[in-house]
């Protein structure tokens, strides 16, 4: 008991020290305002039939040159089969009906700057710039002076396939870019002054981490009650075996809006709560992760 007193002593100790250290260096860091990174909100919307799906998330960085600000718009690409719009020439399929439009940019083949001019003089309201092929959903904050007029933000490259898919296959896709959270990365030549300021204290961290009772906390308890308890509502959903004759099957009906695929016979499908239908493949992975339908938006727990 003695221990865990001293234990939980020390671990006290060290949160202090290091909130200290923390504001000793973002007052001492040089220029640290014009390091800051800029997250953004990507509230995107697209309509598969007469359905409409939206998906919110923290999917992107602004750029170090562009203006703080909300812009929204429909997502139009570059005509032809070359998506980097490095050529001055390039012009962008914006439907007529459209006010505000946001051009989606591959990266590559010449400066962010140059892209996000090409895409200005046309007439775009903001530029989303996705990452190359390979780096999953990774993003980082653009270099592109000469533009600050213009919302430019980067996005992974998984989920600007993703929207460069939606688009090509007819989906209209709109965005609403709002400015999301402000980070402060550590500069490299203050990472020697931290770990020579944490070996003072590693003795009180190894007592600590050595005696802590071994229990998992709240928080992580509830996340895996709910993941079991998704699990076991998601057990308890219809399936059924699609075959010829099925009114699923009418080419008039809407496609699965998880995949995009029509439905054929012998597929699988789950039958929601809600009435709602898709592949069992597709809707399973989707409930396990969101909870909700993708149409909807019903709640699976509370349903």
């Amino acid at each position: 008991m003695n221990l865990l007193k001293i234990a939980s002593s020390a671990r006290s100790s060290v949160s202090s020290r290091l909130l200290w250290l923390s504001i000793f260096l973002l007052l001492c860091l040089p220029d640290s305002k014009g390091k800051a990174i800029w997250t953004a909100h990507l509230n995107i919307t697209f309509q598969v039939g007469n359905q409409i799906v939206s998906e919110l998330g923290e999917s992107g960085v602004f750029g170090n040159h562009s203006p703080l600000e909300r812009v929204s718009g429909v997502v139009v690409l570059p005509e032809g089969w070359n998506q980097n719009a490095c050529n001055p020439l390039t012009n962008f399929s914006r439907p007529e009906q459209a006010d505000s439009w946001l051009a989606l940019i591959e990266r590559g083949g010449c400066t962010f700057t140059h892209k996000i001019n090409v895409a200005a003089e046309k007439g775009a309201n903001g530029v989303i710039i996705y990452n190359y092929p390979g780096t999953g959903n990774k993003v980082f904050p653009m270099s592109h002076q000469g533009t600050e007029n213009i919302v430019a933000v980067m996005i992974g490259n998984l989920k600007g396939m993703e929207l460069l898919h939606l688009i090509q296959k007819g989906a209209y896709v709109t965005i609403i870019i709002e400015v999301g959270r402000m980070h402060m990365p550590w500069l490299s030549h203050y990472v020697t002054s931290l770990f020579t300021f944490l070996a003072a204290t590693i003795t009180y961290l190894f007592l600590y981490c050595a005696w802590r009772p071994r229990v998992p906390s709240s928080s992580t308890r509830r996340r895996r009650q709910i993941k079991a308890d998704v699990k076991k509502a998601i057990s308890q959903l219809q399936l059924r075996v699609l075959k010829v004759g099925d009114k699923e099957l009418d080419p008039n009906e809407d496609n699965c809006v998880v995949c995009f695929d029509i439905y054929k016979p012998q597929d699988v499908i789950r039958i929601l709560t809600c009435k709602h239908f898709f592949h069992k493949a597709c809707i399973d992975p989707w409930l396990l992760a969101h909870r909700t339908c993708p149409m909807c938006k019903c709640d699976v727990l509370k349903a």
